[in-house]
């Protein structure tokens, strides 16, 4: 029996030792998810914080339960560690690090190199590779298989190796781990199989595709179909606003069609770690190909646009009561890029923020979810939602419609509102002059 022959039986009887690098937003799900299957699993982190939360059997992550961290954590299934040289004791690792842009827009994978390499100081036959980090199509056969091979193991021989993209959708209720179908591609068939054993102990479904490079792709027509289609509405409520109409009750009559119409909403910008991201990830890659992406490059030009547009729209708020930007007391509700989690990441609301501030704002926030944000140079901290602090703003701000907030109350209080959420639909207008996109 081959090592990877082996491999698959010890995964049938979830006896694999699956190890997890990066234990955020993906990692810990996924790891603590494996450890409820029965498998031993060990979390690889550099930040020695998350190392020592999960030791003690601790959740820092909102949709992971510290119930499930513990009881994984004491049945001696689930461990966390810093150090990497325990990847050689790993049949199964999944690399599920952070893939952001640079500066310049172009794709950061160092985080994925690093990780990478050290699999690769590690490696031996008979392991699974599993990347399932967000990024351009060919990564995985370009990047993975060749730093793999170069240590003289061959990809389907010796090493399986194979793409199987997150599609964890941070703080939905409805949609858990479990449920929601795990596309995979190997670079060989066998690749592939060994793959979908591993994933069909925790995932009800499993969708196999011919390759790596095809499922690298899956995972950027999903996010690239929301982007364009969020850069659509968010022109549509330009529009409307120029045309001096309501977009929200635009968007829910259209929604009526039971059919050839999708709802998406318009908002102050997109945020998170993957809509704002993916897009720019698959135009990168085109641009190398000399493709342009030309529903990318204008989907990224709209959506970028609109902290600006929202800025704009406080200063007109403002200038009708004939106040200006610079001076004024602005209180913004919520900062994390969409309700009831405490994600921050490529979140609008930051540049909304900065922006402000740069006019001379006096700007504060609160985010029952988020304690603090940094902005440039400056911490920002936030602040308790008062009665005196609702009623002494000039203007307040809804940039993330948090469930827990009592927006009747903020309309009572606020002397004007501007709703970039549609957070107040249905709400009697109390003291607020309501302004929405």
């Amino acid at each position: 029996m081959s090592r990877l022959e082996d491999l698959r039986a010890r995964i049938e009887a979830r006896e694999a030792r699956i190890g997890v690098i990066g234990l955020g937003y993906v990692g810990l799900p996924l790891a603590v998810e494996f450890a409820k299957a029965g498998f031993p699993v060990v979390g690889f982190d550099l930040d020695l914080r998350k190392v020592e939360r999960i030791v003690a059997g601790e959740s820092y992550i909102e949709d992971v339960p510290a119930a499930d961290v513990s009881a994984a954590v004491a049945a001696g299934r689930l461990r966390a560690t810093a150090d990497f040289g325990e990847l050689a004791r790993c049949d199964v690792i999944h690399v599920c690090v952070p893939t952001p842009l640079t500066k310049t827009k172009d794709p950061d994978v160092s985080h994925m190199a690093r990780a990478l390499d050290d699999i690769r100081k590690r490696a031996r036959s008979g392991q699974l590779i599993i990347l399932g980090s967000t990024t351009y199509p060919g990564t995985t056969h370009e990047l993975f298989v060749e730093m793999l091979e170069s240590s003289g193991l061959r990809v389907g021989h010796d090493l399986a190796v194979a793409f199987a993209p997150e599609r964890i959708d941070p703080g939905n209720k409805r949609y858990k781990v479990r449920d929601v179908p795990k596309v995979v591609g190997g670079e060989t068939a066998l690749c592939t199989e060994l793959a979908s054993a591993v994933f069909a102990a925790i995932f009800d479904r499993i969708v196999p595709v011919s390759s790596t490079q095809s499922a690298e792709m899956v995972k950027l027509l999903e996010n690239t179909f929301r982007a364009i289609n969020i850069g659509l509405v968010n022109e549509i409520a330009l529009m409307c606003d120029r045309l001096g109409l309501d977009v929200w009750e635009v968007i829910e009559a259209a929604a009526t069609k039971p059919y050839g119409f999708m709802k998406f909403l318009p908002g102050p910008g997109l945020g998170g770690h993957c809509i704002p991201v993916d897009p720019t990830y698959l135009a990168w890659k085109m641009k190398s190909l000399n493709f342009p992406a030309r529903f990318i490059e204008l989907a990224t030009e709209i959506n970028g646009q609109m902290p600006h547009h929202v800025v704009d729209k406080v200063a007109s708020i403002l200038n009708g009561a004939r106040l200006a930007v610079n001076g004024s007391r602005i209180l913004i509700l919520g900062v994390a890029y969409k309700p009831d989690v405490s994600d921050v990441r490529e979140s609008p609301s930051l540049d909304v923020i900065r922006l402000l501030g740069e006019r001379g704002g006096e700007v504060v926030f609160h985010d029952p979810h988020v304690a603090e944000v940094t902005i440039g140079d400056r911490v920002h901290k936030s602040v308790e939602l008062s009665d005196d602090r609702l009623a002494g703003s000039d203007v307040v701000v809804i940039l993330t419609d948090h469930s827990t907030i009592d927006y009747q109350r903020v309309t009572d209080l606020a002397p004007r509102l501007f709703d970039t959420r549609n957070a107040t639909r249905g709400i009697v207008s109390g003291r607020a002059k309501i302004t929405k996109l």
